[in-house]
This record gives structure tokens, C-alpha cells and sequence, in this order.
């Protein structure tokens, strides 16, 4: 234990955040602080995992901060709190990253590189920035156990997915279905929902659009043919809008709505002049043919003109045309079964763009496969799943459908195949109208690239059977923001559709599933052991000669035992299992899903359920997670779901969904832009905690975040600075009166009233700050700490009992100051180390390494300080906000008339309207004279008349509710008297009748200003008016002219290095500008610079100083030290 408290030079931040993370290195605090607590209520939290294939951002240190502050503040409540790191190591990411490497693509897997080497190269990728990942979490204070990570990759965590998958399959929630899904090319696989949902997927592009002519045929017999075709020899073409024209080759059938009103109109198409009938829906007809266009007779239409006229041959609905046959737009290939190009009726059709007509591809869209098998339509694939045309395209064969696709995409050359199609389409009278049009497409989150919905044969899991069950379980959990759960996340579940598990590729968790090669026969593996004894049967059977398991012990859960085999392709394609009929079964080739690894963590970190309990899982569900908002619909919705499905539970019962970390401007952070901030440059310029504060205490969690580097700067300054010159300032004189809290504590009831105030408003902050964390708001504590350390502790207690420490002897007074500013100090480290861990740990240690009052090693290993509501007194904690209301009024006018907080001023008027708030003013009468440097403070009764008030109506606040009343509002309110004004300034709403109508006034409806007064200034703060005597009189002249010199000689000695303590002699020059100012307050000017003499000569004979006291008055002084 030391005798003297650490005095600081200087504030350094980031090197009190490196030496205070040696000592928790040196001193295993973190693992300290878990075993003091392993005997304790466990608080269950989950870590995120994040991908070590990219460089950790700035967001990360905001989205580790958080979970850092609520698993520190839960420990210091008492809680044991487990936090284990974990790697999410499959996926696309990884995959796209190591084919950018390789110089491949998926088609060159099994080719140019074997299953093999590939997935090698993969599991060699996951891992390749995991040491600035680990960097970052120490640096940044964030406590989980890198030591013990889960990896999604090993073998312990697939066994629990595959348990997890066997469970839902016995559920009957794993099926296989033909389905419409997204797709992505560029990335050779399917995707869920939840991934095509992800932030940015959907982007806006401009698309080439065409208003397409299907040619009706007037062979088929069909009762609409006489009324379309009429006696002439006209052709009749339905119109059908696409925004999409590549999927017109694939065209088998258009749907129209049943009870959609429809037109036949007589005109010519725009680029062939040729004359056509045409069919649209009747909502839609001016959208193509402005009505002013009817008035032109047909006859007189030339070729080639702009201006297009019509007319209207006849109306029907939509279920007149259903069953009307026509001509195949483009014929390159036809449907190999199924009926094809024929009108059909679809309750999704609309008349809100477009004709009322829709294209229907069945293989590229999922309500066009939907109406197509009710209708026995068949489809056409003419894309293959590279994104490429098929060889029966013709010209069109082999070219990209989306120019991205292309490795060498160029997008300045315009080589798009939609305009090639359009191009044909206008050459064959098939195009009626094509323009540009700006729409949302999903893009794949991890490409870039755009997707294309496509039929796929895929394994779902039935999430739609529980969606209900999600629903409910979903209002249950504790939403930071609520507005997420209610809206993102809870319009999410109201829409849910089956989550397609299947992945085509090859780096992942392989599906468990085995099937015979009719079909007929099928099983899902659940385990290790289960897989070892499926072979051990295929091996009597013949379908395997050995067991790639054999060495494995069922029970044993060592590294060695899972790590003697590889559950990855290609070693389990290469396994093959025995049906109970004899039938020869072969594992289905998809990985799995990679959000379900993700979703799996609260079961696969333990490896449940081979490790951790048997039945239900010990560790779940979760009392906290906390991830960006870009988890609604990925890990948030996956844990949930596997949760629900599996267990009929939540995942966890609060979640804070973070909001977006941007650029000072609002703007998104990339390195394309070039407005990227590196963290690593972040925390060695500015520290971790001041990073931490800043990002914490700018905006709640949930909020976007405008990172501004200033503002860091800003909170280092203000809040860093201000807490440690706090500390500074304690130590300093601590250290000189050598106080080291030995001292039996001054008994509260006998301590003056500004140690009994600030202790009031310290137990009201624990009280205030502990609800915050607990209610999960962060930002609220850490403001919360912030208000008070600037406010209340520096600006107000240390500097009005500053004297208190360095003058006079060592009383119980200055005993109590010194107590009371320490306990201020400790429970300050405590409530801030949640945010600020290194420097609150730092305050700590500076100052229990000398008292002792703490067994404690680190503020990490306290118990969170507890309120003692009996040192709590609203009533003083009232008349001090008021005493620094006034004192900030009165500051304010000063400033306003250029006087001078060191020039004394006579009076301060205060009218009150009521005894209570004058016996509040009363009791702390003699601190606002002290602060704002005024000689009397005088209360003045509302009816006096000395003070003159003017009120006006707030047209903001009433405006919206009595608009129509305003004039005559602001005609009454004009016209009240004082004592009207005085009534709703006390009672806080007044009542006017206005006509027949009661008209309800609120204080905030109303702005009031006190008029000046000769001699004096006036300010207003709500109901509160204080007036200002600026009269200066020559004593008080005198006065503020000596208080200016004792300033400047205080700065000399600070400049020069003196101690607190040591006394000095002064010399001045003659000036009689000052001469009365000195001889009238010479010994007060010697007691507060320690001035053991101080003598006015005619010259001054060595080195003097030139002080200037005012813009008129500079004196010439000596200062010698004794």
C-alpha cells in the first residue's frame, strides 16, 4: 500500500489503456473476476461470431463495446458471466475470398483444384486476420475467452448441428421441395430469405423495361375471338409489361385479373406504324394512350408521326380472356410438358403499373410457378446457373441474362442482352413501348452481384408450421429498440416463408441426410456415433470396405478424439449407408445454410448435446445478445427460429440491435469512398476509453452514429480531462495534509451541507445509472456520469470547497472535503468501468492503493456500488440546482454587460411567488453570492410592480390545436395583466374563453420576458426572474481590481513551479490608477497569494512582470519566493 496518491503530469490516455491492460494480463483480472463470481447466478450472454477472413472496422469496436459494458456491469451486480469468443469460419465469404485467391471460379472446383485442396485452402483463409481480431478485443477492453473460442468448422460444433437437424427431422420439419428461390450466379448457390433481406441487398438500379405484343391467334375457337378480330384482318396483341426482358424466351402463359376491367383499342404500334388491336387493363389505358390522342381521326395518322391515335373498340374482364390462346413471343423452345401460351386469371395481378397483364416465366418467379401448376402451365428454362442463355437461344445462346456475371463486366459498354432482345422484339412488331425505368433488385450480400429467382430442388425447414409460435414467443423479448421487435424482426415473422437450408457448395456443414438412390428411403444423422454404426452396417452390406469412425470413441470428448476424422466434403460424399431394406443410400450433396451454424451457437458452443446436459440446454437461453441491426434477419432470426422449432423457447430474452456507425457527413464507411476510419490508428491516437465514451454517450446503441474524430477529442477534453484534474487536484492536497482515509468518517449528519448535497446527488446518480444499465441503456448512464463529474462534482462542489482543502489547518471540515471528494471519486471508477474500463480502473487503483478501503485488486472485481437512499434529500438537491440556476443567470448577465465575474456587484433581485421557493433560495443565499461575486441577494413579492412582465402566445404549441382561434388567442393573452401573468407563471396553465370554446393554456404556451430596468438587467429561465444591479461603485471598483491582481499572482506562481505552500514577497510600482484598490485591500490580497509582504515603491529595481488587470490597466510587479 502506498503512502502518496500518483500525481499526473499529463493525460494520456492510450498509455493508461496499455499499462492498465499489462496489469490485467500480468494479474489475470478478467479470469479473476469469473472466479469470484462461479459460485453465483449465472447471466447467459452469446457472442456474435464474426468472420477472421476481413479486417476488424470501427463499427466492430461499437458493437464489441456494448457487449463488453453490460457483462462488466452484470458482474459487478454479481453474476457470474461467462463470455466465450467464437470464429463463424464457413460460408460465402470465405469461398469468394479464397476463389479471388486461387484465380477460380466454382466451375473449376473438382477440375483445376480438387474438393480437397480447396476446402484446405478454405479452413486456412477463416483464420487469416484472427491476430488483429484478438489485437483489437484486448485493446479495446472487450472480455471473452479467446483462449477457449467455439469455431464453427470443428467437428464438436458440426456434430451439434447435425443433432439440432436430426431433431427438426424428427419433427417432420425437413422436407425436400421443387421451388422458385433466389439465386445467385455469381455465387453458384441458392440463399435463404433472411440472406436476401440482409442491409443493402436490395439496391436501385435502371433497367431497359419493355411493353411486350403477344399475338392472340383467332384459330382456337375461343368465345372472345369474334369480338377481338371483328370482319377486318387487324392482328390483336395482349400487352404485358417486364422489367426483366431476358425472361421472355421463357414465357409459357399471361395472367390477368378475374375481375379487372379490360379494353380492346384500335391503333398503330409506335415503331412499325403498322396498324394493330391491342389489349390492356382499363385503369392503365391513359398511361399508353393520352386521352387528348382520341380525338384524332385514324385515317389521317402518316407513319412515323409522334402523336398515336386510338380508340376504344370495345370492354371485358379479365375472366372473358382467360382461356385465350396465342403465339409463343420468342420460339426458341417449347415446354416438354404441360400446357403453354395461354391467358390464365391470378388473384396477385394489380393495376398499380405495368398493362394489368403479367408475363408469367414460371421458372423465374415464385408466383409465376405458383398460378402455372394450378393451371397445369408448363415452364422454360433457358437460363443455366451460371446466368448464361442455353444453347437453344439461338443467337442469344451462351451470353450473360445480367452483365455482372461477367468476370470482365464493363458496365460502360453497355453490353446488355436486354436490348439486344428488345431490338428483335421492335423489329418483329413485338414491342409496343420500352424505356428505362429505376426499380429495387436484390443483390446477393456477399457478390454484390444480382440474383435471379430460379427453380431449385432444395431442403426446407418448416418454419412456417411454428410461425405463430415465433410470433408469440417474439412479443416476450425485451427489444432495445422495442420499434425493432415490433416492426423489422415482428413484420419479418408475419411474412415468413420456409427457409431453404440447401447450399451448392463446398466449403460448410455438410446436410446429414442419406437417401436411397429411387428415393424411397432416407435418414438424417444426429451423431458421430449414429454415423459410425450407419457404416459399420454398409460395410456387411457391401456399400463400404472401411470405417473412416473406426478409431472414434463414442463418449470421449477430447481434441483427439474429434480431430482424428474431418466432417467435411469431400470425406463424407464419400460415405455410403444401408437403407433398412438393404437399398444402397448416398449422402444428399448440399452444405447447409451458414446462418444456421451461426444460429446453432447457443447449443454447438458447448457441444451440446454430447458435453453440456443431455436434456435441455444449460447455457439457454440467452439473457443478452447485442449485434448490429443487420442481424434482424440474419442471426437474430435464425437463433430464434432453431430456438422455436427446436426447443418451443426464445433464444434470448434481450437484444440490442445496433444501429449503423457512418461517416461525420451521414454517409455509409467504405474504402471506395475513402471515409473509412482504421481503429487501430483510432485507439492509439485517442485511448479506448475515450473512443468507447464517445461512441456510447453521442447516441443510443440502436441510433446510427455520425463518427466524428472530434468528438472524441471533444469527450477527452471535457469529460477525461475535467475527471482526472478532478483526481489531480484531490491528490495534490491529499498528498500535502497527508490524507489517506485513516480517519474514522465524519458522521453524515454532521458534514456541511455541500458535502451532504453532493453525496445526495451521488446516491441519486448510483440509483439513476443502475436502473440505465439495467434497462440496457447505455447511453443514458454514461450521460448520466458525465452530467455529474462536469456539473455537479468540478464545476460546483470542487470549486466552491476548493478553499477547503488548501487553507487552514487539518479540521474535521477539511477531513469531510477530503472523505467526500474520495467517495465521489471511487463510486465514479465504479460506475463508469462498464464504459471506461482501463482509466476507471486506473482511478481505482490510484486511489485504493493508499487507502486501502477496498480488498479488491481491480474496480473490475468490486461489487457495484448500492444506494443509500437515506443520504438521498430532494429538498437540498433541489435549493443547490436552484443556487446554480441563479448562479447561471446571473453569469449570463455579466457576460451580456461585459462585467466581470472578479468585479463584485452590489444586489440581486429574485421575485418569488411562493414561501417555499424563498426558504429554498434562502438556505443557499450565501453560496450564489459567493459564486456570481454579489454582495446581496433580495426577494421581491410577484405583486411588487418592480419588475415589468410581457407574455406572448407560443403559435408552435398552439397552433396545431387551435389554429382557427389564433388571432383571437394572441388578441387575450396581449391584453393580460401582471397579475394574470404572475397566476400561470405559479399555477403552470391558465384557461381562456374564447367565444363559446374553452381554450386550455399550458406555461409552455406562453413565452414571457421581464423588461430592464434603469441600472439593472433582467433574465428569464422558466418560471424563475432574476434581476442584476450592474451599478459600480467605487469600493466595489476597488474590490474587483484587487481580486484581478491576486488572479494574475496566483497564475505567477503556477507559471514558476511554487508549491501550494510556499509563501512569497510582492513589489509593485507606483500606479495610482490602483493605489486605493492596494492600501484598502492589501491584507486580503496577502492572505490568498501567501504573501508574507507586499510594498508599493516609486521603481523596482530587478526583473518585474507586467500584469495587465483590465483593457485600461496593466501594474508592473515583483514576486520573490521566501
Amino acid at each position: 500500500m502506498g503512502t502518496k496518491y500518483t500525481e499526473y503530469k499529463q493525460l494520456n490516455l492510450t498509455r493508461i489503456g496499455n499499462e492498465v491492460l499489462d496489469f490485467w494480463n500480468n494479474e489475470r483480472i478478467f479470469e479473476k473476476s469469473l472466479e469470484n463470481r462461479s459460485e453465483h447466478t449465472p447471466y447467459i450472454f452469446y457472442e456474435g461470431p464474426p468472420s477472421a477472413n476481413g479486417m476488424p472496422g470501427i463499427h466492430h469496436v461499437m458493437a464489441r463495446a456494448i457487449k463488453d459494458i453490460f457483462c462488466r456491469y452484470k458482474t459487478l451486480k454479481g453474476y457470474f458471466v461467462e463470455r466465450k469468443a467464437g470464429w463463424d469460419t464457413h460460408g460465402l465469404p470465405i469461398e469468394i475470398a479464397v476463389e479471388k485467391t486461387l484465380g477460380i471460379t466454382k466451375e473449376d472446383i473438382g477440375k483445376k483444384i480438387s474438393v480437397d485442396d480447396y476446402n484446405k485452402a478454405c479452413r486456412s483463409e477463416v483464420m487469416k486476420y484472427k491476430d488483429r481480431w484478438d489485437e483489437l478485443t484486448l485493446k479495446i477492453g472487450y472480455w471473452v475467452d479467446l483462449e477457449h473460442p467455439y469455431i464453427t468448422f470443428e467437428n464438436t460444433y458440426i456434430e451439434t448441428c447435425w443433432h439440432l437437424l436430426s431433431e427438426l427431422y424428427k419433427k417432420g420439419l425437413l422436407y425436400k421441395g421443387y421451388m422458385i428461390q433466389p439465386y445467385s450466379p455469381a455465387a453458384g448457390t441458392g440463399l435463404s430469405t433472411h440472406e436476401l433481406n440482409q442491409p443493402g441487398s436490395y439496391r436501385n438500379v435502371k433497367d431497359n423495361t419493355v411493353v411486350a405484343q403477344f399475338k392472340v391467334r383467332k384459330d382456337t375457337g375461343h368465345a372472345l375471338i369474334p369480338t377481338l378480330f371483328g370482319n377486318d384482318k387487324t392482328e390483336v396483341f395482349i400487352l404485358a409489361w417486364t422489367t426483366t426482358p431476358w425472361t421472355l424466351p421463357s414465357n409459357t402463359a399471361l395472367a390477368v385479373g378475374k375481375s379487372i376491367d379490360y379494353v380492346l383499342v384500335n391503333t398503330f404500334n409506335p415503331y412499325t406504324y403498322e396498324p394493330i388491336k391491342v389489349v390492356v387493363g382499363k385503369p392503365l389505358l391513359h398511361k399508353y394512350f393520352p386521352e387528348k390522342n382520341a380525338e384524332m381521326p385514324m385515317d389521317e395518322y402518316v407513319p412515323g408521326q409522334k402523336v398515336i391515335p386510338y380508340e376504344i373498340l370495345t370492354e371485358f374482364t379479365g375472366e372473358k380472356l382467360a382461356g385465350l390462346r396465342y403465339e409463343q413471343l420468342l420460339p426458341y423452345a417449347q415446354p416438354e410438358t404441360g400446357d403453354a401460351f395461354m391467358v390464365i386469371t391470378g388473384d396477385f395481378v394489380t393495376t398499380e403499373d405495368g398493362t394489368g397483364i403479367v408475363h408469367i416465366a414460371p421458372s423465374f418467379g415464385a408466383d409465376d410457378f405458383k398460378v402455372a401448376k394450378q393451371n397445369g402451365i408448363g415452364a422454360l428454362t433457358l437460363v443455366d446457373k451460371t446466368g448464361r442463355f442455353t444453347a437453344e437461344m439461338g443467337e442469344f445462346a451462351g451470353r450473360f441474362v445480367k452483365s455482372e456475371y461477367a468476370a470482365d463486366d464493363d458496365p460502360m459498354k453497355g453490353e446488355n442482352v436486354d436490348i439486344d432482345i428488345i431490338v428483335k422484339l421492335k423489329k418483329e412488331n413485338r414491342a409496343f413501348k420500352t424505356e428505362k425505368y429505376e426499380h429495387s433488385y436484390p443483390h446477393c450480400w456477399r457478390t454484390d452481384k444480382p440474383i435471379l429467382y430460379y427453380p431449385l430442388d432444395s431442403w426446407f425447414i418448416r418454419t412456417t408450421a411454428l410461425k405463430d409460435r415465433m410470433i408469440e414467443l417474439n412479443k416476450t423479448i425485451n427489444w432495445k429498440p422495442e420499434s425493432t421487435g415490433t416492426g423489422r424482426f415482428g413484420n419479418w415473422l408475419e411474412n415468413l416463408v420456409d427457409w431453404n437450408l440447401s447450399r451448392s457448395r463446398y466449403w460448410g456443414t455438410p446436410l446429414p441426410i442419406w437417401v436411397s438412390e429411387d428415393r424411397s428411403e432416407e435418414i438424417c444423422i444426429g451423431s458421430i456415433a449414429q454415423l459410425k454404426e450407419e457404416i459399420e452396417k454398409s460395410i456387411k452390406a457391401g456399400f463400404m470396405t472401411t470405417n473412416p469412425f473406426a478409431g472414434f470413441e463414442p463418449g470421449n470428448n477430447s481434441d483427439a478424439n474429434y480431430n482424428s476424422f474431418d466432417l467435411h466434403r469431400p470425406y463424407v460424399d464419400d460415405i455410403f449407408l444401408v437403407s433398412p431394406t438393404g437399398k444402397k443410400m448416398i449422402r444428399e450433396t448440399d452444405l447447409i445454410d451458414v446462418w444456421f451454424d451461426s444460429g446453432a451457437v447457443p447449443y454447438a458452443q458447448f457441444h451440446y448435446p454430447f458435453e453440456k446436459n443431455e436434456g435441455h440446454p444449460e447455457y439457454f437461453p440467452a439473457d443478452l445478445i447485442a449485434e448490429g441491426v443487420d442481424q434482424t434477419r440474419g442471426w437474430f432470426y435464425t437463433l430464434h427460429a432453431i430456438a422455436t422449432l427446436a426447443f418451443d423457447s426464445v433464444a434470448f430474452k434481450n437484444v440490442i440491435s445496433n444501429g449503423l456507425v457512418l461517416d461525420k457527413a451521414g454517409n455509409k464507411m467504405s474504402k471506395k469512398l475513402g471515409n473509412s476510419i482504421d481503429p487501430f490508428e483510432t485507439l492509439a491516437k485517442y485511448g479506448p476509453d475515450a473512443t468507447r465514451w464517445y461512441m456510447i454517450t453521442n447516441s443510443q446503441p440502436w441510433d446510427n452514429l455520425k463518427f466524428d474524430l472530434d468528438g472524441i477529442a471533444e469527450v477527452q477534453r471535457k469529460f477525461f480531462g475535467t475527471l482526472y484534474n478532478t483526481y489531480n487536484f484531490f491528490a495534490l492536497y491529499a498528498n500535502i495534509d497527508g490524507f489517506r482515509f485513516a480517519e474514522a468518517e465524519i458522521p453524515f449528519a454532521e458534514r456541511p451541507e455541500i458535502d451532504r448535497w453532493i453525496q445526495s446527488e451521488l446516491n441519486s446518480l448510483i440509483k439513476n445509472v443502475d436502473e440505465a444499465y439495467a434497462d440496457y441503456e447505455p447511453t443514458r448512464a454514461g450521460r448520466l456520469i458525465t452530467d455529474f463529474v462536469n456539473e455537479h462534482l468540478s464545476n460546483w462542489y470542487v470549486r466552491l470547497s476548493r478553499r477547503r482543502f488548501w487553507k487552514g489547518e487539518y479540521t474535521n471540515d477539511k477531513i469531510s472535503a477530503y472523505q467526500t471528494l474520495y467517495l465521489c471519486l471511487e463510486v465514479i471508477a465504479k460506475l463508469g468501468s462498464p464504459i471506461a474500463p482501463f482509466f476507471m480502473d486506473r482511478l481505482f487503483i490510484d486511489l485504493n492503493e493508499v487507502s486501502g478501503r477496498d480488498n479488491s485488486q481491480s474496480v473490475h472485481l468490486t461489487d457495484f456500488p448500492v444506494a443509500d437512499e437515506s443520504k438521498i434529500d430532494k429538498q437540498l438537491e433541489e435549493r443547490m440546482q436552484l443556487a446554480q440556476q441563479v448562479s447561471s443567470m446571473v453569469l449570463s448577465l455579466r457576460k451580456k454587460t461585459n462585467l466581470r465575474v472578479r468585479q463584485p456587484l452590489q444586489k440581486i433581485l429574485i421575485p418569488v411567488a411562493g414561501e417555499h421557493i424563498r426558504e429554498q433560495l434562502d438556505k443557499v443565499s450565501g453560496l450564489i453570492l459567493s459564486e456570481v461575486n454579489v454582495k446581496e441577494l433580495e426577494y421581491l413579492n410577484e405583486s411588487a410592480g418592480f419588475l415589468v412582465k410581457k407574455i406572448k402566445p407560443n403559435f408552435k404549441t398552439l397552433g396545431p390545436r387551435y389554429g382557427k382561434l389564433m388571432k383571437e388567442i394572441a388578441a387575450a393573452v396581449g391584453a393580460f395583466s401582471q397579475a394574470d401573468i404572475t397566476r400561470i407563471e405559479s399555477e403552470g396553465e391558465y384557461k381562456l374563453v374564447i367565444g363559446s370554446e374553452t381554450v386550455e393554456m399550458l406555461l409552455s404556451d406562453v413565452e414571457i420576458i421581464t423588461e430592464d430596468i434603469p441600472g439593472w438587467v433582467v433574465a428569464n429561465q422558466g418560471t424563475l426572474t432574476v434581476a442584476l444591479d450592474i451599478t459600480v461603485t467605487e469600493v466595489l471598483w476597488q474590490e474587483g481590481i484587487a481580486r484581478e491582481l491576486v488572479n494574475r499572482i496566483q497564475n505567477i506562481r503556477k507559471d514558476r513551479g511554487f508549491e501550494v505552500t510556499d509563501k512569497i514577497t510582492l513589489e509593485m510600482q507606483k500606479n495610482e490608477q490602483v493605489e486605493a484598490a492596494i492600501v484598502h485591500f492589501n491584507t486580503y490580497i496577502c492572505s490568498e497569494t501567501l504573501a508574507e509582504s507586499f510594498k508599493v515603491s516609486d521603481k523596482i529595481t530587478g526583473e518585474a512582470e507586467t500584469l495587465e488587470l483590465t483593457d485600461e490597466i496593466s501594474v508592473s510587479i515583483k514576486v520573490g519566493k521566501v
